[in-house]
């Protein structure tokens, strides 16, 4: 297998969607692929155990991806070995009545990691810089200040957006929660090809909604939003990987491998030392416990 260097997928120059690839060519089998996945899931196991001891940091997850690009199942794979204390999911839908109430952050703040754990967004706070790109009725219903319909929508309106999305992950950042954002780049002729599974195979049927063929015809305006509000927000507390998302099992491991090398870096994670006068008195403990 080529050597993968995580750092090859992070955005920290001008990123041109259409010039990244959406396969990594690797010549090595899915069998390979997950026996390299399992071995890094074990390690991010330990490390999680070791976070929650140490109760310093909080770590947010943020996956973003075109319908099918395969989150639901990474998400199955990659965190399937860490104690279920230890990480939760959170699958943002369109924002119900009791959130609209509030300003388009209030549910993703409420949704951040404790600490000492993981926090996964499938789906997340850039729905509001992209569907919303695409669908700007959307924002309608936000019942924002002078906005009655869409041409109300002042020119810097996104800008602003962009600015206070960048707020928001500078301030949870400066405050113990690590912020790694995922982007899954797939084809559109992989979409195509998952999309037919879902008809054509019926135990996936129930992933099939005829929604997804619709937003399929903003491919192009998806895909330059996705561009703009990558290259915006990608900031060296809160980067922007983009991974190649038409081979699955090479997505998951990517992944995963970046969360470790990244969490790597924070070299304070540890289990805290037990008080040396604990320490020092273990064989009257035992003493204790055999009686």
């Amino acid at each position: 297998m080529a050597v993968f260097n995580p750092d090859n997928f992070k955005i920290t120059v001008p990123f041109y969607i259409n010039d990244f690839p959406t396969v990594l060519q690797t010549h090595i089998d899915d069998e390979k692929k997950e026996e390299k996945l399992d071995k890094v899931q074990a390690k991010l196991s330990e490390l999680q155990d070791a976070m929650y001891a140490h109760n310093r940091y909080g770590v947010l997850i943020c996956l973003q991806g075109m319908d099918t690009s395969g989150k639901d199942s990474l998400i199955r794979e990659v965190f399937k070995e860490f104690n279920p204390r230890g990480v939760v999911v959170h699958s943002f839908k369109t924002p119900n009545s009791s959130e609209l109430e509030h300003d388009y952050l209030w549910r993703h703040y409420l949704a951040l990691p404790e600490k000492g754990k993981f926090a996964v967004f499938n789906r997340t706070h850039y729905e509001n810089v992209l569907v919303t790109r695409v669908h700007p009725e959307y924002i309608l219903n936000e019942n924002l200040p002078g906005i009655e319909k869409v041409e109300d929508i002042p020119a810097d309106f996104w800008e602003n957006r962009f600015e206070q999305i960048n707020n928001f992950e500078k301030h949870i950042s400066q405050n113990g929660t690590i912020v790694l954002k995922f982007y899954f780049h797939m084809s559109k002729e992989e979409q195509r090809k998952r999309l037919l599974r879902r008809l054509e195979e019926e135990e996936h049927h129930w992933k099939f909604s005829p929604g997804d063929l619709k937003e399929r015809e903003r491919w192009d305006d998806y895909m330059k939003f996705y561009e703009e509000a990558i290259n915006k927000t990608s900031k060296p507390h809160a980067p922007w990987y983009v991974i190649p998302a038409d081979d699955k099992e090479m997505a998951r491991y990517m992944v995963a491998k970046i969360i470790w090398e990244e969490m790597k870096q924070h070299k304070d994670i540890k289990e805290p030392e037990l008080d040396e006068k604990v320490k020092a008195n273990f064989a009257l403990y035992r003493q204790q416990l055999k009686k």
